[in-house]
């Protein structure tokens, strides 16, 4: 099948973490906006871009559902899918990049597509804490973007990332989640104050946190979670006299009671709920658990898992708003403590 040149003006970039029927949406209002595409003019037929892509008829389908939904196409039966608006008011088109997709991360991304709605185009990645793959995506990206908005989180020490950030125009930059030492000029930034945040989500848990000994926070030596999180614990223990420990291998660390186990991982969160199970621990009597970042789950999980955790949702909202507003703001973003059964 001889492709022709409106199909090749769709592309489907593989490495996108954005899903397929999003990115033929996008690519469609930006052959429109290229001139590609004029009022009137016939789509590539559904067999045909499913057939160049290798992707299924569902998806294409999706994507041109879409683009009925917001007035783009228009559908006639037995002849196809053809341009029926080319005033598009998508004047955003922007660079997403997370280092996961956890499920706190989806709630971020959740609430940044949401609050965006069809003002923007985003190309959504996921470099999966990898410095090499950062790099990668980063440099191989020669659109047009009005707005860069970065996760920047890495396991490995990664020397020079910021230079890389640096090399962004500063007024499309929006940094989200940390603050990063060395990038100058005016961008903007949500972000989390790692170190306060642990050390006054604890101060208001001191009631139930009374009641043990020793508080642990679980810190794997491969965490991309930043230091500050240990020295904000640290002052925290050591202000209202609480034995502690910082443990980097929960697989060697023993259970007792009278002990808070705070992870940061939620794999170490499993553990601790394993070991503590097995020992016949009551949890929020005998032993107590704090587990970093809210999840939807973590309110049924053992009657409830106490949480300190940053606002996601709001995190998303705010970068959104930074995009919309053109804003060089630098934002710290609500942490809060949400108690329940397990402290």
């Amino acid at each position: 099948m001889k492709k022709s040149s409106k199909i090749d003006s769709l592309r489907i970039d593989e490495f996108s973490a954005t899903p397929k029927y999003q990115q033929l949406v996008n690519a469609v209002l930006n052959a429109i906006k290229q001139g590609v595409f004029k009022k009137g003019d016939a789509m590539p037929s559904i067999n045909e871009l499913s057939f160049e892509y290798e992707i299924s008829r569902v998806t294409i389908e999706k994507g041109y559902n879409k683009l009925r939904k917001i007035g783009i196409l228009e559908a006639f039966h037995g002849k196809g899918y053809f341009i029926a608006n080319t005033d598009i008011s998508q004047d955003l088109k922007i660079f997403l990049m997370f280092n996961k997709l956890s499920a706190h991360k989806k709630i971020i991304y959740d609430s940044f597509v949401d609050t965006l709605g069809e003002k923007a185009a985003i190309d959504f990645y996921i470099y999966n804490n990898d410095y090499a793959l950062f790099k990668k995506l980063l440099n191989k990206q020669k659109n047009d973007y009005t707005h860069y908005v970065i996760i920047p989180h890495f396991v490995e020490k990664a020397e020079g990332y910021q230079l890389l950030i640096e090399e962004i125009p500063k007024e499309k930059l929006i940094i989200v989640d940390k603050k990063i030492e060395g990038i100058t000029g005016n961008y903007g930034t949500v972000y989390e104050n790692f170190e306060d945040d642990i050390y006054n989500a604890l101060s208001k848990a001191l009631d139930p946190l009374s009641k043990y000994h020793t508080l642990k926070l679980i810190f794997p030596v491969d965490s991309y979670f930043p230091q500050e999180i240990v020295k904000g614990f640290k002052n925290f223990c050591y202000n209202y006299t609480f034995n502690y420990k910082v443990v980097d291998d929960f697989d060697l660390e023993e259970v007792h009671e009278g002990e808070v186990y705070i992870n940061l991982m939620e794999s170490d969160l499993v553990k601790i709920l394993d070991k503590i199970i097995a020992l016949d621990l009551t949890i929020g009597e005998q032993v107590g658990v704090i587990s970093y970042n809210e999840t939807p789950l973590k309110k049924f999980i053992m009657n409830g898992l106490t949480t300190i955790s940053t606002d996601f949702e709001k995190m998303g909202r705010t970068a959104a708003q930074l995009v919309l507003d053109s804003s060089k703001e630098h934002i710290e973003n609500p942490f809060e403590l949400i108690l329940r059964g397990s402290l």
